[in-house]
Protein backbone atom coordinates (compact mmCIF):
# COMPACT_ATOMS: atom_id res chain seq x y z
CA UNK A 1 0.00 0.00 0.00
CA UNK A 2 1.55 3.32 -1.07
CA UNK A 3 2.13 6.22 1.31
CA UNK A 4 0.07 8.41 -1.01
CA UNK A 5 -2.91 6.06 -0.73
CA UNK A 6 -2.65 5.94 3.07
CA UNK A 7 -2.40 9.75 3.18
CA UNK A 8 -5.47 10.08 0.94
CA UNK A 9 -7.51 7.69 3.09
CA UNK A 10 -6.51 9.60 6.19
CA UNK A 11 -7.51 12.87 4.57
CA UNK A 12 -10.90 11.52 3.53
CA UNK A 13 -11.49 10.14 7.03
CA UNK A 14 -10.60 13.53 8.49
CA UNK A 15 -12.98 15.32 6.12
CA UNK A 16 -15.79 12.90 6.97
CA UNK A 17 -15.15 13.47 10.67
CA UNK A 18 -15.19 17.24 10.23
CA UNK A 19 -18.38 17.08 8.20
CA UNK A 20 -19.99 14.90 10.85
CA UNK A 21 -18.93 17.28 13.62
CA UNK A 22 -20.34 20.22 11.65
CA UNK A 23 -23.66 18.43 11.13
CA UNK A 24 -23.93 17.64 14.84
CA UNK A 25 -23.04 21.18 15.82
CA UNK A 26 -25.64 22.61 13.44
CA UNK A 27 -28.47 20.98 15.38
CA UNK A 28 -27.12 21.52 18.90
CA UNK A 29 -27.93 24.49 21.13
CA UNK A 30 -25.22 23.97 23.75
CA UNK A 31 -25.51 27.20 25.71
CA UNK A 32 -27.46 30.36 26.43
CA UNK A 33 -28.51 31.97 23.11
CA UNK A 34 -27.19 29.08 21.05
CA UNK A 35 -23.94 27.96 19.38
CA UNK A 36 -22.70 31.51 18.75
CA UNK A 37 -24.35 33.03 21.84
CA UNK A 38 -26.38 35.36 19.61
CA UNK A 39 -29.84 33.72 19.60
CA UNK A 40 -29.57 32.91 15.89
CA UNK A 41 -29.86 29.30 14.76
CA UNK A 42 -28.03 28.00 11.68
CA UNK A 43 -30.80 25.52 10.88
CA UNK A 44 -32.76 25.50 7.63
CA UNK A 45 -35.75 23.61 6.28
CA UNK A 46 -38.16 24.88 8.92
CA UNK A 47 -41.82 25.81 8.53
CA UNK A 48 -42.38 29.29 7.15
CA UNK A 49 -46.02 29.27 8.13
CA UNK A 50 -47.86 27.53 10.95
CA UNK A 51 -51.26 25.85 10.66
CA UNK A 52 -54.15 27.16 12.70
CA UNK A 53 -53.47 26.29 16.32
CA UNK A 54 -49.71 26.22 15.79
CA UNK A 55 -47.21 23.45 14.99
CA UNK A 56 -47.62 19.88 16.21
CA UNK A 57 -46.85 19.24 19.87
CA UNK A 58 -44.53 16.22 20.04
CA UNK A 59 -44.25 15.82 23.79
CA UNK A 60 -44.70 17.48 27.16
CA UNK A 61 -42.30 16.95 30.05
CA UNK A 62 -43.29 17.71 33.62
CA UNK A 63 -41.18 17.88 36.74
CA UNK A 64 -38.50 20.35 35.61
CA UNK A 65 -39.24 22.49 38.64
CA UNK A 66 -39.75 26.13 39.48
CA UNK A 67 -37.68 28.66 37.62
CA UNK A 68 -37.03 30.71 34.51
CA UNK A 69 -34.09 28.80 33.00
CA UNK A 70 -34.20 28.05 29.29
CA UNK A 71 -32.74 24.86 27.78
CA UNK A 72 -29.46 23.84 26.18
CA UNK A 73 -29.19 20.84 23.88
CA UNK A 74 -26.25 18.62 22.97
CA UNK A 75 -26.48 15.28 21.22
CA UNK A 76 -29.38 13.27 22.63
CA UNK A 77 -29.71 15.31 25.83
CA UNK A 78 -31.49 18.44 27.03
CA UNK A 79 -30.15 20.40 30.00
CA UNK A 80 -32.00 22.91 32.15
CA UNK A 81 -32.37 23.96 35.78
CA UNK A 82 -35.22 24.14 38.28
CA UNK A 83 -36.14 24.04 41.93
CA UNK A 84 -36.95 20.37 42.48
CA UNK A 85 -37.30 18.30 45.67
CA UNK A 86 -36.22 21.08 48.01
CA UNK A 87 -33.15 22.35 46.13
CA UNK A 88 -32.11 24.09 42.94
CA UNK A 89 -31.00 21.37 40.55
CA UNK A 90 -29.26 20.83 37.24
CA UNK A 91 -31.46 18.54 35.14
CA UNK A 92 -30.65 16.29 32.20
CA UNK A 93 -33.56 15.11 30.03
CA UNK A 94 -33.90 12.68 27.14
CA UNK A 95 -34.14 14.53 23.82
CA UNK A 96 -36.60 11.99 22.45
CA UNK A 97 -39.39 12.40 25.01
CA UNK A 98 -38.25 14.76 27.79
CA UNK A 99 -37.94 11.99 30.36
CA UNK A 100 -35.47 12.48 33.20
CA UNK A 101 -31.95 11.08 32.71
CA UNK A 102 -30.30 12.50 35.84
CA UNK A 103 -30.43 15.47 38.21
CA UNK A 104 -27.84 17.08 40.47
CA UNK A 105 -28.34 19.35 43.46
CA UNK A 106 -26.71 22.74 42.91
CA UNK A 107 -27.87 24.84 45.87
CA UNK A 108 -30.75 26.24 47.89
CA UNK A 109 -34.18 26.69 46.28
CA UNK A 110 -36.43 29.75 46.04
CA UNK A 111 -34.76 33.18 46.45
CA UNK A 112 -34.84 35.78 43.73
CA UNK A 113 -36.61 38.72 45.36
CA UNK A 114 -40.15 37.44 45.02
CA UNK A 115 -39.53 35.39 41.85
CA UNK A 116 -38.36 32.03 43.23
CA UNK A 117 -36.52 29.57 41.03
CA UNK A 118 -33.48 29.20 38.82
CA UNK A 119 -32.42 31.61 36.07
CA UNK A 120 -29.25 30.17 34.50
CA UNK A 121 -29.28 28.17 31.26
CA UNK A 122 -26.64 25.41 31.52
CA UNK A 123 -23.57 25.45 29.27
CA UNK A 124 -22.48 22.16 27.69
CA UNK A 125 -18.87 21.62 26.61
CA UNK A 126 -18.28 18.07 25.44
CA UNK A 127 -18.18 15.73 28.42
CA UNK A 128 -18.88 18.52 30.92
CA UNK A 129 -21.89 20.70 31.72
CA UNK A 130 -21.92 23.86 33.85
CA UNK A 131 -24.67 25.62 35.77
CA UNK A 132 -25.23 28.33 38.37
CA UNK A 133 -27.96 28.68 40.98
CA UNK A 134 -29.81 31.88 41.84
CA UNK A 135 -27.59 32.11 44.95
CA UNK A 136 -24.40 31.92 42.90
CA UNK A 137 -23.55 28.24 43.48
CA UNK A 138 -21.53 27.05 40.47
CA UNK A 139 -21.31 23.39 39.55
CA UNK A 140 -19.45 21.46 36.86
CA UNK A 141 -20.74 17.95 36.19
CA UNK A 142 -20.17 15.01 33.88
CA UNK A 143 -22.74 15.53 31.11
CA UNK A 144 -23.39 11.80 30.75
CA UNK A 145 -23.72 10.70 34.37
CA UNK A 146 -24.42 13.91 36.31
CA UNK A 147 -21.51 13.23 38.65
CA UNK A 148 -20.15 16.42 40.19
CA UNK A 149 -16.63 17.38 39.04
CA UNK A 150 -16.08 20.67 40.90
CA UNK A 151 -18.02 23.54 42.46
CA UNK A 152 -17.57 27.14 43.58
CA UNK A 153 -19.65 29.88 45.23
CA UNK A 154 -19.82 33.44 43.92
CA UNK A 155 -19.92 35.10 47.36
CA UNK A 156 -17.74 32.73 49.39
CA UNK A 157 -14.99 32.12 46.84
CA UNK A 158 -14.95 35.43 44.96
CA UNK A 159 -16.60 38.01 47.25
CA UNK A 160 -19.29 38.48 44.62
CA UNK A 161 -21.68 41.44 44.78
CA UNK A 162 -24.79 42.08 42.66
CA UNK A 163 -26.41 45.35 41.64
CA UNK A 164 -29.81 44.35 43.11
CA UNK A 165 -31.60 41.51 44.80
CA UNK A 166 -33.04 39.11 42.23
CA UNK A 167 -30.23 36.59 42.36
CA UNK A 168 -27.51 35.50 39.97
CA UNK A 169 -29.00 35.06 36.52
CA UNK A 170 -26.13 34.83 34.06
CA UNK A 171 -25.33 31.76 32.04
CA UNK A 172 -21.60 30.94 32.23
CA UNK A 173 -19.34 31.18 29.19
CA UNK A 174 -16.87 28.49 28.16
CA UNK A 175 -14.06 29.98 26.10
CA UNK A 176 -11.33 27.54 25.12
CA UNK A 177 -9.94 26.10 28.35
CA UNK A 178 -11.69 28.67 30.54
CA UNK A 179 -14.96 28.93 32.45
CA UNK A 180 -15.92 32.63 32.68
CA UNK A 181 -18.51 34.24 34.95
CA UNK A 182 -19.29 37.55 36.67
CA UNK A 183 -19.26 37.53 40.47
CA UNK A 184 -18.88 41.32 40.56
CA UNK A 185 -17.45 43.37 43.40
CA UNK A 186 -14.24 45.13 44.48
CA UNK A 187 -12.01 42.11 43.89
CA UNK A 188 -12.85 42.15 40.19
CA UNK A 189 -16.02 41.87 38.14
CA UNK A 190 -15.05 38.86 36.01
CA UNK A 191 -13.27 35.64 36.85
CA UNK A 192 -11.90 32.88 34.65
CA UNK A 193 -11.43 29.36 35.98
CA UNK A 194 -9.85 26.26 34.53
CA UNK A 195 -12.94 24.59 33.07
CA UNK A 196 -11.79 21.10 34.09
CA UNK A 197 -10.64 21.80 37.66
CA UNK A 198 -12.26 25.06 38.76
CA UNK A 199 -8.86 26.57 39.64
CA UNK A 200 -8.57 30.35 39.22
CA UNK A 201 -6.89 31.39 35.96
CA UNK A 202 -7.37 35.17 36.21
CA UNK A 203 -9.54 37.93 37.66
CA UNK A 204 -10.36 41.26 36.00
CA UNK A 205 -9.12 43.48 38.83
CA UNK A 206 -9.27 46.59 36.59
CA UNK A 207 -13.08 46.49 36.73
CA UNK A 208 -14.83 46.35 40.11
CA UNK A 209 -18.45 46.91 39.07
CA UNK A 210 -21.30 45.03 40.70
CA UNK A 211 -22.57 42.09 38.68
CA UNK A 212 -25.74 42.67 36.73
CA UNK A 213 -27.90 39.93 35.18
CA UNK A 214 -26.23 39.89 31.75
CA UNK A 215 -24.11 37.06 30.33
CA UNK A 216 -20.66 37.65 28.77
CA UNK A 217 -19.69 36.99 25.16
CA UNK A 218 -16.35 36.23 23.48
CA UNK A 219 -15.34 38.03 20.27
CA UNK A 220 -12.26 38.87 18.21
CA UNK A 221 -11.59 42.56 17.53
CA UNK A 222 -8.51 43.64 15.58
CA UNK A 223 -7.10 40.17 16.06
CA UNK A 224 -7.43 40.26 19.85
CA UNK A 225 -9.66 37.68 21.53
CA UNK A 226 -11.70 39.38 24.25
CA UNK A 227 -14.58 38.95 26.67
CA UNK A 228 -17.34 41.59 26.60
CA UNK A 229 -19.67 42.12 29.55
CA UNK A 230 -22.36 44.61 30.60
CA UNK A 231 -22.71 45.65 34.25
CA UNK A 232 -24.67 48.20 36.23
CA UNK A 233 -22.20 50.95 35.32
CA UNK A 234 -20.21 50.04 32.20
CA UNK A 235 -19.83 47.94 29.10
CA UNK A 236 -16.26 46.69 28.83
CA UNK A 237 -13.90 44.08 27.42
CA UNK A 238 -10.95 42.22 28.90
CA UNK A 239 -8.29 40.12 27.23
CA UNK A 240 -9.51 36.53 27.19
CA UNK A 241 -6.09 35.13 28.12
CA UNK A 242 -5.33 37.42 31.07
CA UNK A 243 -8.37 39.41 32.21
CA UNK A 244 -6.53 42.67 31.49
CA UNK A 245 -8.86 45.57 30.67
CA UNK A 246 -8.85 46.43 26.96
CA UNK A 247 -11.57 49.07 26.81
CA UNK A 248 -14.45 50.42 28.88
CA UNK A 249 -17.38 52.75 28.23
CA UNK A 250 -19.58 54.27 30.91
CA UNK A 251 -23.15 53.11 30.51
CA UNK A 252 -25.33 53.39 33.61
CA UNK A 253 -28.23 50.98 34.05
CA UNK A 254 -31.10 51.05 36.51
CA UNK A 255 -32.58 48.44 38.86
CA UNK A 256 -31.69 45.35 36.75
CA UNK A 257 -29.47 45.24 33.65
CA UNK A 258 -30.26 41.96 31.89
CA UNK A 259 -29.82 41.59 28.08
CA UNK A 260 -26.65 40.05 26.65
CA UNK A 261 -24.48 42.42 24.54
CA UNK A 262 -24.57 42.12 20.74
CA UNK A 263 -21.35 42.45 18.72
CA UNK A 264 -21.10 43.14 14.99
CA UNK A 265 -18.38 44.67 12.80
CA UNK A 266 -16.51 46.57 15.55
CA UNK A 267 -19.77 47.76 17.12
CA UNK A 268 -21.16 46.70 20.51
CA UNK A 269 -24.89 47.16 21.08
CA UNK A 270 -26.39 47.01 24.56
CA UNK A 271 -29.86 47.59 25.95
CA UNK A 272 -31.74 47.41 29.24
CA UNK A 273 -35.09 48.23 30.78
CA UNK A 274 -36.49 50.60 33.39
CA UNK A 275 -36.50 53.46 30.89
CA UNK A 276 -32.78 53.32 30.08
CA UNK A 277 -32.93 52.15 26.44
CA UNK A 278 -30.08 51.19 24.10
CA UNK A 279 -26.56 52.31 23.19
CA UNK A 280 -24.17 51.54 20.36
CA UNK A 281 -20.40 51.82 20.79
CA UNK A 282 -17.78 51.71 18.05
CA UNK A 283 -14.60 49.92 19.11
CA UNK A 284 -11.36 51.24 17.57
CA UNK A 285 -7.70 50.32 17.82
CA UNK A 286 -4.92 52.89 17.41
CA UNK A 287 -1.50 53.46 18.96
CA UNK A 288 -1.55 50.01 20.49
CA UNK A 289 -4.74 50.68 22.46
CA UNK A 290 -8.45 49.99 22.14
CA UNK A 291 -11.09 52.67 22.69
CA UNK A 292 -14.88 52.76 22.72
CA UNK A 293 -16.84 55.71 21.35
CA UNK A 294 -20.60 55.99 21.79
CA UNK A 295 -22.34 56.30 18.43
CA UNK A 296 -25.82 56.90 19.83
CA UNK A 297 -28.13 56.35 22.79
CA UNK A 298 -31.91 56.29 22.58
CA UNK A 299 -35.03 54.93 24.24
CA UNK A 300 -36.54 53.28 21.18
CA UNK A 301 -35.27 49.86 22.36
CA UNK A 302 -35.98 49.62 26.08
CA UNK A 303 -35.39 45.89 26.32
CA UNK A 304 -36.14 44.53 29.79
CA UNK A 305 -35.13 40.86 29.65
CA UNK A 306 -36.32 39.26 26.39
CA UNK A 307 -33.03 39.73 24.57
CA UNK A 308 -31.79 41.28 21.34
CA UNK A 309 -30.87 39.29 18.21
CA UNK A 310 -29.16 40.54 15.05
CA UNK A 311 -29.53 39.54 11.41
CA UNK A 312 -27.49 41.57 8.92
CA UNK A 313 -27.52 45.26 9.76
CA UNK A 314 -30.60 45.04 11.95
CA UNK A 315 -31.42 44.05 15.52
CA UNK A 316 -34.77 42.73 16.74
CA UNK A 317 -36.24 42.72 20.23
CA UNK A 318 -39.08 43.94 22.40
CA UNK A 319 -39.09 47.53 23.62
CA UNK A 320 -41.12 48.55 26.65
CA UNK A 321 -41.67 51.82 24.80
CA UNK A 322 -42.94 50.64 21.42
CA UNK A 323 -43.44 46.89 21.37
CA UNK A 324 -41.57 44.49 19.08
CA UNK A 325 -38.94 46.56 17.30
CA UNK A 326 -36.62 46.32 14.31
CA UNK A 327 -33.73 48.80 14.50
CA UNK A 328 -30.73 49.48 12.31
CA UNK A 329 -27.91 48.57 14.66
CA UNK A 330 -25.25 51.11 13.67
CA UNK A 331 -27.58 54.12 13.40
CA UNK A 332 -30.36 53.48 15.92
CA UNK A 333 -32.98 54.14 13.26
CA UNK A 334 -36.26 52.32 13.94
CA UNK A 335 -37.57 50.41 10.94
CA UNK A 336 -40.82 49.17 12.49
CA UNK A 337 -42.60 48.52 15.78
CA UNK A 338 -45.57 46.26 16.52
CA UNK A 339 -47.55 45.50 19.69
CA UNK A 340 -49.72 42.58 18.54
CA UNK A 341 -47.61 40.09 20.52
CA UNK A 342 -47.00 41.18 24.09
CA UNK A 343 -43.69 41.84 25.79
CA UNK A 344 -41.40 38.84 25.79
CA UNK A 345 -38.40 36.95 24.42
CA UNK A 346 -37.28 35.84 20.96
CA UNK A 347 -35.00 33.63 18.95
CA UNK A 348 -34.25 33.51 15.20
CA UNK A 349 -34.03 30.54 12.84
CA UNK A 350 -34.19 30.08 9.06
CA UNK A 351 -35.23 33.64 8.31
CA UNK A 352 -37.98 33.72 10.93
CA UNK A 353 -38.47 35.37 14.31
CA UNK A 354 -39.94 33.20 17.06
CA UNK A 355 -41.63 35.56 19.51
CA UNK A 356 -42.87 34.50 22.91
CA UNK A 357 -44.92 36.80 25.13
CA UNK A 358 -44.44 36.68 28.89
CA UNK A 359 -48.13 36.39 29.70
CA UNK A 360 -50.13 38.72 31.86
CA UNK A 361 -53.36 40.53 31.23
CA UNK A 362 -56.80 39.26 32.09
CA UNK A 363 -56.24 35.59 31.23
CA UNK A 364 -52.41 35.51 31.58
CA UNK A 365 -52.14 34.04 28.08
CA UNK A 366 -48.74 33.40 26.50
CA UNK A 367 -48.70 33.99 22.73
CA UNK A 368 -46.06 32.40 20.50
CA UNK A 369 -45.77 33.91 17.02
CA UNK A 370 -43.83 33.26 13.83
CA UNK A 371 -42.71 36.44 12.06
CA UNK A 372 -40.56 37.06 8.98
CA UNK A 373 -37.06 38.47 9.46
CA UNK A 374 -37.88 41.57 7.46
CA UNK A 375 -36.54 45.06 8.22
CA UNK A 376 -39.23 46.68 6.08
CA UNK A 377 -42.37 45.44 7.82
CA UNK A 378 -43.79 43.19 10.54
CA UNK A 379 -45.20 40.14 8.73
CA UNK A 380 -46.64 37.41 10.93
CA UNK A 381 -47.21 33.93 9.47
CA UNK A 382 -48.65 32.06 12.44
CA UNK A 383 -49.38 32.14 16.13
CA UNK A 384 -50.78 29.99 18.90
CA UNK A 385 -51.53 30.25 22.58
CA UNK A 386 -49.27 28.18 24.78
CA UNK A 387 -51.09 25.40 26.66
CA UNK A 388 -50.29 24.30 30.22
CA UNK A 389 -49.74 27.84 31.46
CA UNK A 390 -48.21 28.04 34.93
CA UNK A 391 -49.90 31.31 35.86
CA UNK A 392 -46.48 32.93 36.29
CA UNK A 393 -44.37 35.01 33.91
CA UNK A 394 -43.22 32.90 30.97
CA UNK A 395 -39.71 34.37 30.85
CA UNK A 396 -37.60 31.43 29.57
CA UNK A 397 -36.38 32.19 26.06
CA UNK A 398 -37.63 29.93 23.24
CA UNK A 399 -35.09 27.57 21.66
CA UNK A 400 -34.97 26.11 18.13
CA UNK A 401 -32.84 22.99 17.73
CA UNK A 402 -33.01 19.91 15.51
CA UNK A 403 -36.21 21.02 13.81
CA UNK A 404 -37.94 21.44 17.16
CA UNK A 405 -39.20 24.44 19.12
CA UNK A 406 -38.79 24.21 22.90
CA UNK A 407 -40.94 26.25 25.26
CA UNK A 408 -40.31 26.15 29.04
CA UNK A 409 -42.93 27.35 31.54
CA UNK A 410 -41.92 26.64 35.15
CA UNK A 411 -42.43 22.89 35.76
CA UNK A 412 -43.38 22.11 32.13
CA UNK A 413 -41.27 21.81 28.98
CA UNK A 414 -43.06 21.62 25.61
CA UNK A 415 -41.50 20.32 22.37
CA UNK A 416 -43.03 21.24 18.97
CA UNK A 417 -42.24 19.91 15.49
CA UNK A 418 -41.39 22.86 13.23
CA UNK A 419 -39.59 20.97 10.45
CA UNK A 420 -40.98 21.57 6.96
CA UNK A 421 -42.33 18.38 5.42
Amino acid sequence: MSKAFVWLCGLLLCLVSVAHAASVASTDWPQWRGPNRDDVSTETGLLKQWPAGGPKLLWKAEGVGAGFSSVSIAGDKIFTMGDVEGSSQLLCLNLKDGSNVWKLKVGKPAGGGGYPGTRCTPTVDGALVYAMSQYGDIVCADSTTGKEVWRKEMAKDFGGQMMSGWGYSESPLIDGALFICTPGGPKGALVALNKKTGELAWRSTDVSDHAAYSSPIAVDINGVHQIIQLTDANVFAVAADSGKLLWKAARAGKTAVIPTPVYFDNHVYVASGYGVGCNDFKISFAGGKFSAEQVYANTDMVNHHGGIARIGDFVYGHSDKGGWTCMEMKTGKVKWQNRTVGKGALTIADGMLYLRSEGGGKDNACIIALVEVNPEAYKETGRFEQPNRSGKQSWPHPVVSGGKLYIRDQDVLLCYDIKAK
